[in-house]
């Protein structure tokens, strides 16, 4: 984008206030700098983990745009820029960026980088017309898939099947997922294309129908079996993905992993109280995933695309950028941002 073709200031929303709503605010144009590129949003999804921008769980300051599942077309790129383009799809989560210096960094663990740059969190993110991304933590998204539907694989969608492809477990185990929202209908389908017996877990039987259409070979519901002891009569599960915040039933489920089973914690949620007794006997593990870094992500739509995984969205104008954001947690089954 030439710089009399940029606007001088853009639209965005943005939280102002601890605990307060979205405001519209209007920003300057800035030039993208050294190691950065600009893009114009063509979607961003709304997570659950922008509350901790609105109630600075994480101090950023404010105000602060959030918004960490960016998928844009690239308008502007800074000085020097050697591999984006103007004109190209592609995308931003929540890593932002790594200082490439650090210990893990050193070691190629750049999602946990000691000085981690976070979309939407640490600096603006995708709630608005344009956004600013450090070139080494973009993604390449290809052009013939929605960006609506691809921006929650960026955070909701890498989370789901990088954790699942770094586990122990194999095919033909069993991979339990709690919980059927936004990450857990990616999970179930993850986990099927992946070549897993998936099994579904949720807490009615209202969600029955759809996790037998996106691939669950069987479905316990909470509310008429002891899930526990239902996984145990098969032999448990070599993972449970917990992907609801539900903090009785995620430590509920720890008896119901097979020997050498990993608990793996997505959502997060309340303190967990775990007894040592199956962790031993059975030499259990609790671990936890942190979504990965944008080859991760191009992963992640690679897999999506050769599987004909379907993410399940529904769409809000960016003027209604608070109303999406208060049905993060019931949209079905991503509510995303279309400016």
């Amino acid at each position: 984008m030439s710089p009399a073709a940029h606007p001088k200031s853009y639209k965005a929303f943005a939280f102002t206030e601890v605990g307060g709503p979205l405001k519209e605010v209007q920003v300057e144009w800035k030039d993208p700098q050294p190691g950065e590129i600009v893009v114009k949003v063509l979607a961003c999804g709304v997570c659950a983990s922008d509350e901790a921008v609105k109630y600075q769980v994480i101090p950023t300051g404010l105000p602060r745009i959030p918004g960490h599942e960016i998928v844009g077309n690239v308008v502007a790129v800074g000085p020097g820029e050697t591999v984006w383009k103007v004109g190209e799809r592609v995308g931003g989560g929540w890593h932002g960026g790594h200082c490439s210096a650090c210990e893990r960094c050193r070691a190629g663990d750049y999602i946990c980088c000691e000085k981690e740059d976070i979309n939407g969190v640490l600096r603006d993110g995708g709630y608005a017309e344009y956004a600013t991304l450090r070139s080494e933590a973009v993604a390449k998204v290809p052009e013939d898939l929605d960006p609506a539907e691809a921006a929650p694989l960026l955070c909701a969608g890498i989370t789901t099947f990088n954790s699942l492809r770094n586990m122990t477990a194999r095919p033909p185990d069993y991979v339990a997922v709690q919980g059927i929202g936004g990450l857990g209908h990616l999970a179930i389908q993850f986990a099927r294309a992946m070549g897993f017996r998936v099994i579904a877990l949720s807490s009615s039987d209202a969600k029955k129908e759809l996790a037998h259409s996106l691939g669950a070979h069987i479905y316990l519901d909470g509310s008429k079996v002891d899930q526990a002891a239902e996984l145990q009569k098969l032999g448990g599960a070599r993972v449970i993905m917990c992907t609801a915040p539900n903090p009785k039933v995620i430590q509920s489920l720890v008896p119901a992993l097979a020997v050498n089973g990993e608990l793996l914690l997505l959502a997060l949620c309340d303190e967990i109280t775990v007894a040592p007794a199956p962790m031993i006997t059975k030499r259990l593990s609790i671990r936890g995933w942190p979504s990965g870094t944008a080859r991760d992500s191009e992963d992640t739509v690679k897999f999506v695309q050769a599987h004909g995984i379907k993410c399940m969205v529904q769409k809000f104008p960016l003027e209604k950028a608070q109303e999406a954001y208060e049905h993060r947690g019931s949209a079905k089954f991503r509510a995303v941002i279309v400016p």
